[in-house]
């Protein structure tokens, strides 16, 4: 779940991310496969392909792991792979825009998945068009919280490079930036000597709908049914939960 103001960091259901921990990973080194794929496997020479080793390091992935996913990327493998990336646009609930980005080598597979996840979680598949205007490509910086480290020192770091928005989301600060800006203001933060966790390409929406206990938890049911699926790398919503809606859904 991610792309949506506050819950890009948020594990809203901590029990259940790490029961998915093996579906995690897959999701993660397919990132890797498809970044050495397009980019090549030189990490110097592709950001992208960065981005996704650290975040997969972030994540605990072994090393073996991901040294396996960068060759079978960049073609050096017998199990080389060549994944398509499909979009699917929808509504949730109440109306909520959800955006599903997946990566697949079965689009058939992936279609039916998706479709499926929609309708028995009170959702519907929209036509292409229908909902990508109210997302805009954005990058998306997420560090974590550390001594000395502070909405206002990110800020100090990032502003030049290019950030548009500084967050402080409770366990973490989150910059938000043009994708076109997101390794500058990613280095920027580096080179100040903060740590990150991820430095993503996310599809941001340019407005959100506020949703009570009740409407979270149906948005929440279908991001959950949808992120299942092997073939869904990310899903994006454009939905808001106070932070009073989200403790009280802690508490189900």
């Amino acid at each position: 779940m991610s792309g949506h103001s506050k819950w890009a960091t948020t594990k809203h259901k901590k029990a259940a991310i790490d029961a998915k921990r093996g579906k995690l990973f897959a999701k993660l080194i397919k990132n890797i496969e498809v970044a050495a794929r397009v980019g090549g496997g030189d990490v110097g020479g592709n950001p992208t392909l960065f981005d996704a080793i650290q975040k997969a390091k972030k994540s605990s992935v072994p090393n073996d792991n991901i040294d396996r996913a960068v060759k079978r990327g960049s073609g050096e493998g017998a199990d080389a792979v060549d994944y398509q990336t499909i979009m699917y646009e929808g509504y949730g609930a109440n109306g909520i825009a959800v955006l599903v980005e997946c990566l697949t080598d079965n689009k058939n597979r992936a279609a039916s998945e998706v479709r499926l996840a929609f309708s028995r979680n009170g959702g519907s598949l929209a036509d292409p068009g229908s909902v990508s205007y109210l997302f805009s490509r954005k990058g998306l910086v997420v560090v974590p919280k550390a001594d000395g480290v502070g909405e206002d020192e990110v800020m100090m770091a990032a502003l030049e490079a290019g950030a548009e928005e500084v967050t402080d989301e409770g366990d973490a600060i989150e910059v938000l930036c043009e994708a076109t800006d997101l390794v500058a203001v990613r280095t920027a933060i580096q080179d100040a000597g903060i740590d990150y966790d991820s430095a993503d390409v996310i599809f941001h929406p340019s407005m959100e709908v506020e949703v009570d206990a009740e409407g979270a938890r149906k948005i929440l049911r279908l991001i959950d049914a949808l992120e299942d699926s092997d073939d869904v790398q990310n899903v994006y919503a454009n939905f808001n939960a106070s932070d009073d809606v989200m403790a009280e859904l802690e508490d189900d």
